[in-house]
């Protein structure tokens, strides 16, 4: 049993340790002094912070408006999706299934299909190269998962719990601002988690919907990036770094509320 428990966890280093190298090797060509990303040390013996100086130089701004435009479409998707939820788990709402089928198969639609329909739309609202047009396209893939997600969350909350509100004279706004809410919490992270990573990495939109310099995410300013400065991988690897740590961040934080249960002990 011991040697079968020492294999195993021989295995999951050595398996943990080979997913982990491509990172790795980001943050080490990112501490080099600049050059190639193939003929540097193993280890980060003549650390400079030159191409972190160049990124946050260069692709700052990008990242300020990736971390407005996530934290928006975070915000946006959860204020329709937790409504939306709600009544599809506790309303008797005629059709309610066929709303949940559509909703999924709206997830299947190819998002090249939306972008190039948000296309047109936007360029007739004047919405391109605008924050709220890139929060607003974003949180077409946000909202549909964060409805799926809150509303199995919100269907296991015992409706005692709110007509126990109602009776003590809460309204139904009254009622699930300040009792269904805060009992959903942790589906409502989760959500938000999920929205967050789907915009921070948002490439497409990015791409369609954006034309100029000065409303730029930092996956369409690393692309093009990588174009202009080829050469300097380090500064390349500092921004893809740089880039990482919001999401590295908000898993850390907001891991223990993923799998958590919302309703536990709520009856009593």
């Amino acid at each position: 049993m011991r040697r079968r428990a020492w294999g195993s966890t021989v295995a999951g280093v050595l398996i943990l340790g080979v997913l982990l190298f491509p990172v790795y090797w980001m943050v080490n060509v990112s501490l080099q002094p600049g050059g190639s990303a193939v003929d540097v040390p193993w280890l980060p013996l003549d650390v400079s912070f030159d191409g972190y100086a160049t990124a946050l130089d260069q692709q700052g701004r990008n990242l300020v408006t990736s971390l407005i435009v996530s934290l928006g479409s975070v915000v946006f998707s959860l204020l329709v999706a937790a409504p939306a939820a709600y009544a599809l788990a506790h309303f008797r709402i005629r059709g309610a299934n066929w709303v949940l089928f559509g909703i999924l198969i709206s997830q299947m639609v190819p998002g090249i299909v939306v972008a190039n329909a948000l296309y047109s739309a936007y360029n007739d609202l004047g919405l391109l190269n605008s924050i709220p047009g890139l929060i607003l396209a974003d949180s077409t893939a946000g909202i549909p998962f964060a409805i799926l997600i809150v509303r199995a969350f919100m269907g296991g909350i015992p409706m005692s719990v709110v007509e126990a509100a109602r009776t003590d004279g809460a309204g139904p706004i009254r009622a699930f601002v300040s009792i269904v809410l805060p009992m959903s919490r942790n589906a409502l992270i989760t959500a938000g988690l999920f929205t967050f990573l789907f915009t921070w990495g948002d490439f497409l939109f990015a791409l369609t919907l954006t034309t100029t310099e000065e409303v730029r995410p930092v996956t369409l300013g690393l692309y093009q990036y990588i174009g202009t400065y080829v050469n300097d991988w380090s500064a390349v690897m500092a921004t893809a770094v740089l880039a990482s740590i919001p999401a590295v961040i908000l898993l850390l934080v907001a891991q223990r509320y993923v799998a958590a249960g919302t309703t536990g002990g709520a009856v009593k």
